[in-house]
Order: structure tokens, then C-alpha cells, then sequence
């Protein structure tokens, strides 16, 4: 049988250890870029790295070429190329102070790009690993807008550190010609979204040319193919690949296909995924990438799996076996912890839109559709399909797993939930890209000077104690009052745009008081996160508000689907009450949330406030982008605050939640407004004029959540625990002509068609007897020995576990114990005696039960195949 090529290249990067690129993609700027003097001309080259989105210096260095328009472009330094003249150009690249400012600068990123990683230092010996990151969305930096909240933030944060880090990483994803959309906000305080197409040449992004021409791939829709042109974002060291349908061999329609970033209706999105996941293994192919690894994030791109199970079916291999060659490769993070936030399509809609790979392979057409089957709904769930096609699967917090081992219990048959195999890696971010410049020279004077290069490691944040509160207090007074002057740039912009008169739109000056105690709130408005839970007593939040000694305000910030009419009206509804007299510049609400927006709020605010219904945030991660500045978290206990929260380092919103949504709006408005007038209003006003003891808890903050909640942590688990443990196996598996992807999928077939013969027969849990030959000393008296006999039919006894299941209580929780049974004696006519020593209170049935599996050193995880034989009645 023929290899695929996936074996003989696995060793093919986009970078060998030092960041040297794969011949196939070299540097290929637009022709459009401007060709600069020879004393500068490396600026081409790092206007087109987003490395220089999280680097100081190098965006000082853009923004000295000219201050007005770096703002006026949207900090693009490809567009402010394009909009500098030659004169200018000229005048600095022969203005002295400028020359050297850009050497140091390319020095540095010389410096990244071919330095030691810790990826080389910690594993020398896996230079062939390859990961291919496939993401719906990436938000590397508001120059580059194709990205809509948290989960391509999180993407963008996750690339970063895989560059710092040295991770031999590929992205893949799609180019928004419209992005996702602009928001304002009109005069009755309604959202307007507005579209606008991106000229290609003026972002920070280039074509991938094969032969001198844009390299492009097509995809088989039904009654014709697509085009989609490849292009290249550079994120440090590593690339990231962004298909593009907007190529004149296509109609109007399918052109239309990567406008915007979660647009359209079903169609849409179901062409949108297959191009993603589809057109973006067709991609990697045509550049000669054959990663080990596939992790796909979030189901979008789970039709990844589907080609790559073509291309073994083309080689030949039987189905079974496809399907573990691409499990032992595959990778699947879940970001969303309710039902309805899985993509869901019906059957006859996948049918039509697969119908030509479904038609390349006609023979396997009911399993292919299986994959994705959901047996209660009937509907084609991305998520079932990644799924069954990854080995190894995580939620992006420990509450986060917990929700998702608990909503996908029935897809592993029943199983304690604590088994379920879905494990937890919770998120972070990029240090380096949040944090402000004037914290990151603050902990530079005082923290260990490999602190940014270990931010992972607790020890390095110890001398945060020793950093003067009066240098804390200045850099964090300056930060919130540069939030503020934004903050009235806005509301000054907003108000002129609409045309309102010169007294509204002058009064927007004095908004906001850069010594009042400031609470942000910024994220996408779905009802869920409950931006509008401080207005439930507006007699109250007057009370707390206009204290003249204690003054307290409000920033929100954020943007609702253009679809979901519930979510605008909670901006329509934040924005009334700002206009409240009472609350007039006490209470504002920017327009067009983005992330330079939100470093000026992460960067400015006294406390970000966080109050979702719980456990419906995943994980949320604009609370540990504030935390890294100081800002105090003020939030429900989900996501990641619940593991985070440590009750010096921030407030925890009411309890862990009350199942009824009703009730746990109580609750949290009580504790809201409760914790606000008794702990946070005090704590920050009656201290003098530094506030020691709120700086002391800004101290416990940074300190025990930066070392964690960053992406290089993240990261860094994410290679431990997930990359290399499936790039082991995905070799493993491929090696020797597929020869242990065959077996095991042979094994698990033979197991299914056989375990119906696995029947446990009866129990013997008397007490045990005590033996003379016993030492009196060594007799438990606490303990009692079960036994129990199993049939197993064909199935050999050593491909099974059998083990006693119980519970214990555990504090407020049960926590379920299993104990393996021991065989004994010889197996006679397929039935074989089992022993095992648990405590003697537990009685079979109302305690105890027992259970049989199958096992294989093979499998990624224990419950691989949901086969469980117990002697509870609903196994």
C-alpha cells in the first residue's frame, strides 16, 4: 500500500530551528510597497511582521514618521508607507535620531528571529513536529480587522506565543474582505453597522506566489468549484495562511463567501467552514506543509478532517483506518458551553453542499455523514464531527471542562462524567501585546531580567512586593488618564458625526474624572453576559454614583451581532440611562470596540467588572488582559475568575450560581451593589492620598494571576500535553505502511461487533474472613474482599479493565473511586474469576458497582471506545 506523503514530510516546516523559511515561501510583498532609501529599507519587511503589533519600540518607530497619520491609518504601517511622500520618506531616512532609532529596532527583531527558543531547549529532539492551527477568526492588531471578539483574540494571542516560544506553528484561516463590521452609534443610541471592502495591498499581508503568480487552490461545491487565493500573514516566526474568495474566476456569489466574518445565513456559513476547513488542507498541500498535528479551534474548522480522510481514502486505506490515521493527528479545543452554541446543519444541507466529495465517495457516504450526526436531533453538529475525528479534545477552563464533560456525557455513553475524555487547558494572553508599555519598564526595573522570557514561572513575579507603591500608583494614574482622553475622543467623535449640537458635543470635555473610581465593562453584548445587571436598581447605583466624597463611574464598551436584536437593545438600554441626568458623564458607552479600544480599557480602568450567567462563559479573557495592569477583577465566579479568584486578588460576584436563572439575578445584584458600597468604594478612597491597602491587593493580583493566565503558559501546555503527545502518536500510527493505525482500527471493529458477549456473573462481597496466616497486625478489619466472574466471549480478558466503582464523600462533592480487580486463577470456557479489596460498609448495588472496558496502550484516552458493561441497570 502507497504512503501519504504526510510520512516522508514530516519533518517539512514553514522555519527550521532558526526561523530560516521554507523555500516554497519566500518573502513576497505586494508590488504595490514602497521602495524605500537603502538606509532604511528594511522597514518594508517589518511593516509586513506583525511582530511589530506587540513590540514598543518598533511601534514608537512608526509613529514618529509622521504622528498624524500612524493615527489617521489605524497604526497600519503598510497604509502609512503608502500615505508618506517622498519627501518624507527622504527626510528620514537622512534625519540621524530616526536612522539609529530603526537600527536598534531591526536589531532586536534580528535578535527574535534567530534566537534560542525555549522550544529548542526544552525539546531538542522534535524539530519534526508540526502543528496546523486551523481558526475562524485571528486578531493579531486593529491593522488587520478580521476578527470579531474573544475567540479570535484568543487565536492571534495563541500565534504570538507560539512565535515567542519557538513552536513550529501554521495558522489557517480565512481573509475577510469586509472584515467584521464598524460600529456606531446613532443619536437615540442604537448600533449602525457599516461594511467596508479592504484593499488588500494597504494591509499587513502578502500573496503567496508559486511561479510568480498568486498561489490559489479550488474547492468542489455543488455544479461548480471555487478559487481561493492564499495569502500570508507573518506573526514573528511563524505564518499564518488566509484563503481568500474573492477571485475573478468565481461568480458574484461565491466572491461574497469571505466578505465578513460571521455574516449571511446557513449557506453561508456552511460554505464558509467547508472553505476553511476544506480549502485550507488543499492550501497546506499545494505549499508541501504535511503537519503531524491538526488543532482545530472551535468547530468551525472541522471539515479539515473530511479531506484529509480523502486523501487516505485515495491511498487506499480502509475507512476504519482513515479515521484513526486522522484521530491520531488531531486536536479539538471547545469554546462554547451551551447547546445552541455549536454549529449545527441538517442532514439534506450537508448532503447538498458535500455532494461532490460525498459523490468521490459514494462507497462511504452514510459514514462519512455519521461523523457529524447528532442521534437526538437529527442535525450534522461540527462539533460531533471534530469530536469523533480527535484523539484528544479540551474545554478552555476547569469550570469550562467540567460544562463540557457534563454536555457531551450521552456521546460517551454513561460514563461518570468526571470521565468523560475532555480535558481543560485554560486560556491566557499575550503578555507582551496587553500589557502597557509602562508597566512592562516598571517590572523591568524590579523583577528578574528573564521575567518576560519565563512570565510562566511564579518565582519571577516575586519581587512585585518590593516595587513602590507611589510608582504603581503614577504609572497607574497616567494609564487612566490617558483612558479618559480617549474615552472623550470618542464621545466627541460619536456626538459631531451625528449632529448634535455644539453644547452636546462640547460637554463630552468634561465626561469623566480621571481621580473618580472607575469600573470597565467591555466585551460583545449578548444577553448572557448581562451588561445592564448594574441598572437593576437605579435608585441604588444613583446613591453609589454621585457620592461626592466617593465618586463612581462607568465605561462599557462593546458590539452586538448585527443579528441579534436582544444584544443591541442592551446598548440602546446602556446608552439611555447614560443620558439619565443623574448619570450624564458618570455612565458613557464608546462606539466601535476594537482592540486598541481595549487596551486603553484593560490599561485604565480601576476594576473590570465581569457578571455573565454563570456557568455560560467558557472562559473569558479580557479580565486577565486588566489583571496584567493592575486592574481588580470584579466578577461572577465562571470561566477562568472561578480557578483565578483566591479572595486577595480581586471580588467574587455572589456564590457559585444558582441553577435558576432568576434566582442567580438576585443574588448577583445583591452582591454586586453590596460588595461595591461595603468593600470596593471604601477600600479605594480611605486610604490618604495613596491608596495602600487597594495597591497592595493591585500587588496580589499581578502577582498570582500574570504567571498563569498568559498565552506562554497556555501555550506551553498546549505542547505538552496535547501537540506532542498526538505528534508521537500520529507517527506512531502512520509508520510501518499505517500498520498501528490498521490494528487499532481492526481492534476497536472486532471489540464493537464482539462485546455483546461481555457479561459480568455474579458477586460475592461477604465480608472477608480473617486467616490464621495473616498477621493480626496486617488484618484491616475496615476493609472487605468482593470477587466476581466475567464472561467475555471472543474478547481476551488482557483487552479489558475491571474495576469496582464507588463513591466518596469529599466535602460538599461525591468523588468517584475506582478500584481495579485482580484476576484469579485461569480463564475456563471464556470466564474468568476477578478480586478486590474496598471498605466494608459499601453494600453491591445502593454503594458499589462494577464495571468491565476495553483498553489499549494505543488509545489516546481510557473511554476511546464508549463500551462499558456494568452491573448498574442503566449501563
Amino acid at each position: 500500500m502507497k504512503r501519504l506523503v504526510e510520512q516522508d514530510n514530516m519533518g517539512n516546516h514553514d522555519h527550521d530551528d532558526k526561523g530560516r523559511e521554507h523555500p516554497d515561501m519566500q518573502a513576497s510583498f505586494p508590488q504595490e510597497a514602497k521602495l524605500l532609501p537603502p538606509t532604511i529599507e528594511r522597514l518594508t519587511e517589518l511593516a509586513f511582521n506583525l511582530w511589530f503589533s506587540w513590540n514598543h519600540d518598533a511601534l514608537q518607530l512608526f509613529a514618529q514618521m509622521d504622528p498624524a497619520k500612524w493615527d489617521q491609518c489605524g497604526h497600519n504601517p503598510v497604509r502609512l508607507l503608502h500615505l508618506l511622500d517622498n519627501s518624507q520618506i527622504e527626510a528620514l531616512s537622512g534625519n540621524q535620531d530616526f536612522v539609529a532609532n530603526y537600527q536598534q529596532v531591526i536589531a532586536k527583531f534580528d535578535a527574535y528571529m534567530n534566537g534560542t527558543t525555549w522550544f529548542q531547549e526544552k525539546h531538542p529532539d522534535q524539530g519534526h513536529v508540526q502543528i496546523a492551527y486551523f481558526s475562524a477568526e485571528f486578531g493579531f492588531h486593529e491593522s488587520l480587522p478580521i476578527y470579531s471578539g474573544g475567540l479570535g483574540i484568543l487565536a492571534g494571542d495563541h500565534t504570538k506565543s507560539a512565535s515567542d516560544l519557538g513552536i513550529p506553528l501554521i495558522g489557517v484561516g480565512l481573509l475577510y474582505k469586509k472584515g467584521y463590521f464598524t460600529q456606531k452609534i446613532d443619536a437615540s443610541g442604537g448600533q449602525q453597522s457599516e461594511l467596508y471592502p479592504y484593499d488588500f495591498t494597504k494591509l499587513p499581508i502578502e500573496p503567496v506566489l508559486q511561479n510568480g503568480q498568486q498561489l490559489v487552490v479550488s474547492i468542489d461545491m455543488p455544479g461548480r468549484a471555487i478559487t481561493l487565493q492564499v495569502w500570508r500573514v507573518r506573526v514573528g516566526r511563524n505564518s499564518i495562511f488566509l484563503l481568500d474568495a474573492d477571485h475573478e474566476a468565481n461568480n458574484p456569489a461565491d466572491k461574497e463567501l469571505t466578505a465578513q466574518l460571521y455574516g449571511g445565513n446557513q449557506d453561508t456559513r456552511i460554505a464558509q467552514e467547508m472553505v476553511l476547513g476544506i480549502g485550507g488542507v488543499k492550501a497546506l498541500r499545494r505549499l508541501n506543509i504535511y503537519p503531524n498535528v491538526y488543532h482545530i479551534n472551535e468547530g468551525h474548522a472541522a471539515f479539515l478532517t473530511l479531506e484529509r480522510l480523502k486523501e487516505l481514502l485515495h491511498l487506499g486505506l480502509p475507512f476504519h483506518v482513515a479515521v484513526e490515521t486522522v484521530r491520531s493527528a488531531t486536536v479539538f479545543t471547545t469554546h462554547t458551553p451551551v447547546p445552541a452554541g455549536h454549529d449545527t446543519f441538517s442532514i439534506e444541507m450537508v448532503e447538498h453542499y458535500l455532494g461532490p466529495l460525498l459523490s468521490e465517495l459514494s462507497r462511504h457516504k452514510q459514514d462519512i455523514v455519521a461523523l457529524g450526526l447528532d442521534h437526538h436531533t437529527g442535525q450534522f453538529n461540527m462539533t460531533h464531527l471534530a469530536m469523533n475525528t480527535a484523539g484528544l479534545r479540551n474545554g478552555v477552563s476547569k469550570l469550562h471542562g467540567q460544562v463540557s464533560r457534563e454536555m457531551f456525557k450521552e456521546f460517551h455513553g454513561h460514563i461518570d462524567a468526571s470521565e468523560v475524555p475532555i480535558s481543560s487547558i485554560t486560556n491566557g494572553v499575550h503578555l507582551d501585546t496587553w500589557t502597557a508599555p509602562q508597566w512592562k519598564e516598571l517590572l523591568d526595573r524590579f523583577l528578574p531580567g528573564s521575567w518576560r522570557e519565563e512570565q510562566a514561572n511564579k518565582h519571577q513575579w516575586a519581587q512585585i512586593e518590593v516595587i513602590p507603591d507611589e510608582s504603581i500608583w503614577k504609572v497607574h494614574q497616567q494609564l487612566k488618564e490617558d483612558l479618559v482622553r480617549y474615552a472623550r475622543r470618542n464621545l466627541f467623535e460619536q456626538r459631531k458625526r451625528n449632529g448634535e449640537t455644539e453644547e452636546r458635543i462640547e460637554e463630552v470635555r468634561q465626561y469623566l474624572n480621571p481621580k473618580a473610581l472607575t469600573i470597565g465593562f467591555a466585551r460583545r453584548f449578548a444577553t448572557y453576559k448581562r451588561a445592564n445587571l448594574i441598572f437593576n436598581d437605579l435608585y441604588r447605583l444613583k446613591k453609589i454614583i454621585n457620592d461626592p466624597e466617593r465618586p463612581v463611574q462607568f465605561i462599557f464598551a462593546g458590539k452586538a451581532h448585527p443579528a441579534d436584536y436582544p444584544g443591541q437593545e442592551l446598548i440602546r438600554e446602556i446608552y439611555r440611562v447614560s443620558q439619565m441626568k443623574e448619570f450624564v458623564g458618570k455612565i458613557v458607552i464608546l462606539e466601535n470596540y476594537d482592540m486598541n479600544m481595549a487596551r486603553y480599557l484593560v490599561q485604565g480602568v480601576d476594576v473590570w467588572l465581569n457578571n455573565p450567567r454563570r456557568p455560560l462563559e467558557a472562559s473569558g479573557t479580557s479580565g486577565q488582559k486588566a489583571a496584567m495592569n493592575g486592574v481588580l477583577n470584579f466578577s461572577v465566579l465562571d470561566g477562568w475568575w472561578e480557578e483565578g479568584y483566591n479572595g486577595a486578588n480581586g471580588w467574587a460576584i455572589g456564590s457559585t450560581g444558582a441553577a435558576d436563572w432568576a434566582a442567580q439575578e438576585k443574588e448577583n445584584t445583591q452582591a454586586i451593589y453590596h460588595i461595591l458600597e461595603k468593600e470596593i468604594i471604601p477600600l479605594y478612597y480611605n486610604q490618604g492620598t495613596l491608596p495602600h491597602q487597594w495597591i497592595r491587593r493591585m500587588k496580589r493580583s499581578i502577582q498570582s494571576l500574570s504567571p498563569v493566565y498568559n498565552t506562554h503558559r497556555m501555550v506551553q501546555d498546549y505542547t505538552e500535553l496535547t501537540y506532542l503527545p498526538t505528534s508521537q502518536r500520529a507517527r506512531l500510527f502512520v509508520s510501518n505502511h499505517y500498520d498501528v493505525a490498521t490494528k487499532v482500527a481492526d481492534y476497536k471493529q472486532f471489540i464493537r461487533s464482539n462485546w455483546y458477549h461481555v457479561k459480568i456473573i455474579g458477586i460475592d462481597d461477604r465480608s472477608a474472613k480473617l486467616s490464621t496466616e495473616v498477621p493480626l497486625n496486617e488484618i484491616k478489619p475496615s476493609s472487605k474482599e468482593i470477587t466476581t466472574q466475567v464472561h467475555f466471549g471472543p474478547i481476551w480478558p488482557q483487552d479489558t479493565a475491571v474495576e469496582v466503582i464507588y463513591y466518596e464523600e469529599n466535602g460538599e462533592t461525591w468523588e468517584q473511586k475506582i478500584i481495579p480487580m485482580e484476576p484469579i486463577g485461569e480463564l475456563i470456557e471464556q470466564m474468568q474469576s476477578y478480586k478486590a479489596t474496598i471498605p466494608s460498609h459499601l453494600i453491591h448495588g445502593p454503594h458499589f458497582s462494577i464495571r468491565v472496558r476495553p483498553i489499549s496502550s494505543n488509545f489516546a484516552h481510557s473511554f476511546e471506545l464508549s463500551l462499558v458493561t456494568s452491573t448498574l441497570s442503566w449501563q
